[in-house]
């Protein structure tokens, strides 16, 4: 008999290993940015909303919700906890996306007059931009940062570089920084770079934030030309 090695467990390390355990306080923190780069934004872009510190405000006592609930490390069996994360984002979401379509509207129909403070109010934006998707990601892969403790979770969503090689980086499991970057190079380079998405669920919000971040670096910069011209 001869022998031959067992099979490698490369595969078990690079896709099944849990995490660790992350910390709250980077996705809060995110959250809060989110929040104040909603509070610079010019009335004219949030007048769809209603009452301008209504959102902010409901925003602000969903964070402080979760703060509360468990500031530190998840732990699995937060449920409850993750609906109102996912409302959180959910909120911040459709307010980025009501203020594009009036950026989107203002700049093409509006005159030259004020022309300046809506390219600069597009700067928030796009940050707001890369902040939800980072969210996103970071709530969605593997069923959440909860259920991505569990030794059996689900096969992920997105491929990082570490796990197609892990033996450069023994038990390394993703965290929000890793989503926030990855949200940050999909929203720059309007595609994946080194991260690849590989669900439905996954290559639809890559594709809807390339989407957003294309027609607002589009339409802002051929604004910018007529308006500088």
């Amino acid at each position: 008999m001869s022998d031959v090695p067992p099979q490698s467990r490369d595969d078990t390390v690079a896709w099944g290993i849990a995490s660790h355990g992350e910390s709250r306080w980077p996705a809060l923190v995110a959250v809060l940015v989110a929040i104040v780069l909603q509070l610079a934004l010019p009335d004219s872009l949030i007048r769809g909303l209603g009452n301008r510190a209504l959102i902010p405000a409901l925003e602000g006592v969903l964070l402080l919700a979760l703060l509360i609930a468990n500031p530190g490390r998840i732990s699995e069996e937060e449920s409850r906890l993750r609906i109102v994360g996912v409302a959180l984002i959910a909120l911040i979401t459709v307010v980025n996306l009501v203020s594009l379509t009036e950026l989107i509207h203002a700049l093409l129909y509006g005159g030259k007059t004020g022309g300046r403070p809506l390219i600069y109010a597009s700067v928030p934006i796009w940050l707001t931009n890369v902040i939800v998707f980072g969210l996103w990601y970071w709530e969605l892969d593997r069923g959440g940062p909860a259920l991505r403790r569990q030794t059996h979770h689900r096969r992920p969503d997105f491929l990082f570089p570490q796990m197609s090689t892990p033996g450069s980086a023994p038990g390394w499991v993703p965290d929000f920084l890793d989503y926030l970057y990855t949200s940050f190079t999909n929203a720059t380079a309007f595609s994946p770079t080194d991260t690849m998405p590989l669900t439905a669920w996954a290559k639809l919000l890559m594709m809807l934030q390339s989407l957003a971040s294309l027609v607002t670096v589009a339409v802002v910069v051929s604004r910018a030309v007529n308006i500088l011209s």
